[in-house]
């Protein structure tokens, strides 16, 4: 990050011609400018009010110095930290100051939806999935190089073989996926794909395959996620300090599926007491193995799962994991699926299951024109940051909640 001496200055001279100005304005007309001070204070006072209950998004500040806490100890939901400073600079979201765990809901590029999501965990860089289509993985990577500097991702989860979470591993014909521009340390992936006697023959799964296979060659270890389940090294990995990756297992790692969606892998992060749960695209029988199978904890994060589809985020999932915010990596209102409105993402069963937990609902994409594939940005890419203590929401476009964007008014009910 640059150094701020020159915004500093500008500040200090800013603040003494508002002192003077304000003293001026007393003189000619005191009255006036003490009903103004009292009008600030009581805006402050009620945003730090709807802050702290969960009414508003929590704020980020600038970050005009390295911090080893993104919420300013100005800010009411602000507590200090005692970690050291952070080692690496972040040039992307403006007007945001970040912590040492952040994790980013991509856009990609196109208007078709998909996963990928970068976290940065301390110095740990770690993508889950790169849909949703070849052209996706320059979209992803431009992103990615403003945080993964040394051009090593640590880890990479690739949750199940379908084209919106795998397609820009490879990049296609053009072979400039991630497995090919990244130096790779370990490869978590699906244990299945296909069906019994059917092995997965597509194209897409081909080019992954073949992509996997080179950042193999290039010194990357490859597991499975059932492999990863059951392994003492590798099911639950110290990824920073006070900062956990956890394997979760469920039944489909080793059983045949119906849907590609319920091989998902499934991943727990935890960053002291807090926690965060990314499921892929678990359908309902997936999700209720996993609810069977683990003792899950209270979520503070939860990406979506499939999308806000409405074969996922079940109760039997929810009513454990109980999330505070939501982020869905989807194209609201695109009918790529289906032409039935209620059931394009996120779906309006999705939101009839998600409301009674949180409406700090995050979409990352909003279609303008279906018939041409035309797309604009919703919340944009969605960025959750924890300091271990607090944590923040903060998006490329805006920060409003689903329930309050006009494509949800006109779309769904809550």
């Amino acid at each position: 990050m640059a150094k701020t001496t020159k915004k500093k200055t500008t500040t200090k001279k800013t603040q003494r011609a508002v002192k003077k100005a304000v003293k001026k304005a007393a003189k000619k007309n005191p009255g006036l400018v003490i009903a103004a001070v009292v009008i600030v204070a009581a805006v402050v006072v009620a945003g730090a009010i709807l802050i702290n209950k969960g009414i508003l998004p929590n704020p980020f500040v600038p970050n005009e110095e390295p911090s080893s806490s993104a919420i300013d100890s100005s800010l009411p939901i602000a507590s200090n930290s005692s970690n050291s400073p952070s080692s690496h600079s972040h040039v992307d979201i403006a007007g945001v100051k970040y912590d040492d765990f952040q994790v980013h809901f991509l856009e990609l590029g196109n208007w078709y939806t998909g996963d990928s999501v970068f976290i940065k965990a301390g110095d740990t860089d770690i993508l889950i999935d790169a849909g949703s289509r070849y052209n996706s993985a320059e979209a992803i990577s431009s992103y990615v190089d403003q945080y993964c500097t040394d051009g090593k991702l640590e880890y990479v989860i690739a949750t199940h073989a379908h084209e919106d979470h795998i397609a820009g591993f490879s990049g296609g014909a053009s072979k400039n996926g991630i497995f090919y521009k990244y130096d790779i340390g370990t490869i978590i992936e699906f244990a299945k794909c296909g069906k019994e006697g059917a092995p997965l023959t597509s194209g897409v799964y081909t080019n992954y395959c073949e992509a996997r296979d080179y950042a193999v060659s290039k010194g990357a270890k490859c597991i499975t996620a059932l492999e990863a389940s059951k392994s003492e090294e590798y099911k639950t990995i110290s990824i920073g300090e006070n900062m956990t990756m956890t394997t979760l297992y469920q039944r489909y790692y080793e059983d045949w599926a119906s849907t590609e969606n319920n091989y998902s892998v499934c991943s727990l992060f935890t960053y002291k007491e807090h926690n965060f749960l990314f499921t892929g695209d678990l359908e309902k029988a997936g999700e209720t193995s996993l609810a069977e199978k683990n003792e899950l904890p209270q979520c503070e994060l939860y990406k979506a799962g499939h999308h806000g589809s409405k074969t996922s985020s079940n109760e039997v999932l929810l009513e454990k994991i109980k999330p505070e915010v939501v982020c869905c990596c989807a194209c609201a209102g695109s009918d790529e699926y289906t032409k039935t409105d209620i059931n394009q993402f996120p779906t309006q069963e999705f939101v009839d299951r998600i409301k009674d937990y949180t409406d700090n609902v995050f979409v990352t994409t909003l279609s303008t024109d279906n018939e041409n594939k035309k797309y604009t940005s919703m919340n944009g890419t969605i960025l959750f940051s924890s300091n271990g203590k607090d944590y923040a929401v903060a998006c490329s476009n805006n920060n409003t909640i689903l329930k309050d964007t006009e494509w949800f008014k006109a779309h769904r009910t809550w």
